[in-house]
């Protein structure tokens, strides 16, 4: 069976937006290799609307000799979760609308590798919310930045999650993936 993986870099304070401002000071090998894994465990991205507008915006246009993920991004396919866009002008984007919960657990029955989301905290929130998602790959900056949007920001209820492992480079970025607590 698929999983559904969310990767995020993320601050100390739970921050999640904007990681180009703050993210690459800490970047290393270990981190890159860490992202390279869940990139090459999934063949299929899960996008909410405002990561898929900034990704669409962004890497069409990326040249791959320059930045090497570039074929990555634009030749995977993509869902992405929306009520409000209407056609998807990136290639290989898929449209989700109506159930999103049981479209995507039938997609998770279905053979395949994993489908990973990457930014997209009120997606990640809400499929945390309704027992979608597996893990959640969180990768943990020792920064606190005081302002932005916070990944947890408007959960409704607890979401209990148990640590499946944690690993700290040498940049000070701790790796920790969760899953759901069983309960």
């Amino acid at each position: 069976m698929r999983k559904i993986v969310a990767g995020l870099f993320i601050s100390l304070d739970g921050v999640y937006e904007a990681p180009g401002e703050w993210h690459f000071p800490y970047f290393d090998d270990d981190m890159g290799a860490a992202v390279d894994a869940q990139m090459k465990a999934a063949d299929t991205m899960l996008l909410g609307r405002v990561t898929y507008e900034e990704f669409a915006g962004f890497w069409p246009n990326a040249d791959p000799a320059e930045i090497d993920i570039a074929d990555y991004m634009n030749g995977t396919p993509k869902l992405v979760v929306s009520n409000s866009l209407e056609t998807l002008e990136w290639q290989n984007s898929t449209l989700v609308t109506g159930d999103i919960a049981g479209q995507l657990t039938a997609l998770k029955a279905q053979p395949g590798k994993n489908i990973s989301i990457t930014g997209s905290g009120t997606l990640v929130r809400t499929l945390l919310r309704d027992g979608v998602l597996d893990e959640l790959h969180l990768l943990i900056h020792p920064i606190a930045l005081g302002n932005g949007k916070r990944l947890f920001d408007g959960l409704e209820t607890p979401a209990p999650l148990e640590v499946v492992s944690s690993t700290t480079f040498g940049s000070g970025v701790m790796y920790v993936i969760y899953r759901p607590a069983k309960g």
